[in-house]
């Protein structure tokens, strides 16, 4: 019997969901990956698809334009994507946008954004990182003075998933840099027709080249004092923090996913591509490097199930997700490095899917918090 990885969590109305998912993926994405490759961005109308057929914010409340399930919903996204290379849409970023929204803003911020991400009127980007500050958020220089009833930002941020396309970006600043952490807040800026805001080139990434990684800056934008994410001061670093489990578990599970998209992709073009006579699959190498393959998948489901499933019961802690990062993110370019060794020199070729995994996989060790971060969380915990 053909070994399969079974998703513990899957059941029958989510085999129905994924069938949506698939057909969407393979009839709308993947026809245009290649130009959205060159092109550096997908556009807004792929967005705009996918919000028409429910796929975006899937476990956010129907009340608010959601899809009212809960997070397995998302993970058939990552996952199909993910195994299929397929990274330009960004949707984990537009997800987890959705979700500060959802846990941290005030009504009047959910009501009014939700629903424009829902249907992908707004696609959403948060604005962390800057260029003298990584995974040290406390770090961050970008300003949000109180003025004019209301506030005027100025900064920088570079590395911004959706940068290039974003409707609507949440901007970490200091509202009192005297406080340092204390004195970070998240505020909320609209793109369009924006003073002073500015998107950057869209940045030339090793791998993920359908995704539009951008430079913002802010040059005195002036928004109202509506526009802070939960109506109070100095709670940037709480909201930051309280969201982790989830963007971590979302790694974890796209991770997998490629992993899985890898193996398969080797199994087909192994058992097809002749050598000495035989095909490739036939040399007892091979096939010990793919059974070693498949049971680090098999492994990496066990974990990454119970993490989904922990994050939809609402018990998944900070450390473990940051374990399932760090595990899934390191096994990830391990696996795919096996896997595209099996292609021989065609695995070089970017026309290769297990090629495309293959860049796309090392940024997996450093968004989400570095792995020196993961493992300084966890030791923590210990």
């Amino acid at each position: 019997m053909p070994i399969s990885f079974e998703r513990s969590w899957m059941d029958a109305d989510l085999a129905l969901y994924q069938d949506t998912v698939v057909r969407f993926i393979e009839q709308e994405m993947q026809p245009h990956d290649e130009a959205a490759r060159k092109r550096g961005h997908v556009g807004h109308e792929i967005w705009r698809k996918a919000g028409a057929l429910g796929l975006l914010c899937s476990d956010i409340p129907e009340a608010y334009g959601g899809g009212g399930g809960d997070f397995r919903y998302e993970a058939v996204l990552y996952e199909a994507m993910a195994r299929r290379g397929l990274s330009g849409m960004n949707s984990s970023v537009h997800s987890i946008v959705a979700h500060y929204f959802l846990n941290h803003g005030t009504e009047q911020q959910k009501a009014y954004y939700l629903p424009k991400m829902a249907s992908g009127e707004l696609v959403g980007a948060i604005a962390m990182t800057e260029p003298g500050a990584g995974s040290d958020l406390q770090g961050i220089r970008t300003t949000a003075i109180a003025q004019d009833g209301g506030y005027r930002i100025n900064g920088s941020k570079t590395f911004i998933s959706n940068g290039f396309l974003a409707g609507v970006v949440l901007v970490v600043c200091k509202t009192d840099p005297s406080q340092g952490a204390r004195g970070t807040s998240i505020l909320i800026v609209e793109t369009q027709d924006c003073p002073g805001f500015q998107v950057g080139r869209v940045l030339d990434k090793m791998g993920m080249k359908a995704q539009d990684t951008s430079e913002l800056f802010f040059d005195n934008v002036q928004v109202p004092a509506g526009q802070l994410l939960g109506g109070v001061e100095g709670q940037g670093f709480f909201q930051l923090m309280a969201d982790l489990p989830y963007e971590r578990t979302i790694i974890g599970v796209s991770g997998l996913a490629a992993m899985e998209g890898a193996y398969e992709a080797a199994l087909a073009y192994t058992r097809e591509r002749q050598a000495f006579g035989k095909s490739v699959f036939d040399f007892q190498n091979t096939r010990f490097k793919l059974a070693e393959v498949a049971t680090q998948i098999a492994v990496g489901r066990a974990f990454v199930d119970q993490c989904v499933q922990r994050l939809v019961d609402g018990s998944l802690d900070t450390a473990t997700a940051s374990m399932a990062k760090l595990w899934v993110s390191e096994t990830q370019g391990k696996v795919i490095d096996e896997c595209l060794q099996l292609f021989g020199g065609y695995g070089y070729m970017n026309e290769y899917l297990v090629a495309r995994l293959y860049t796309d996989a090392r940024i997996q060790r450093i968004y989400g918090g570095t792995n020196e971060i993961m493992k300084e969380v966890i030791a923590r915990n210990l």
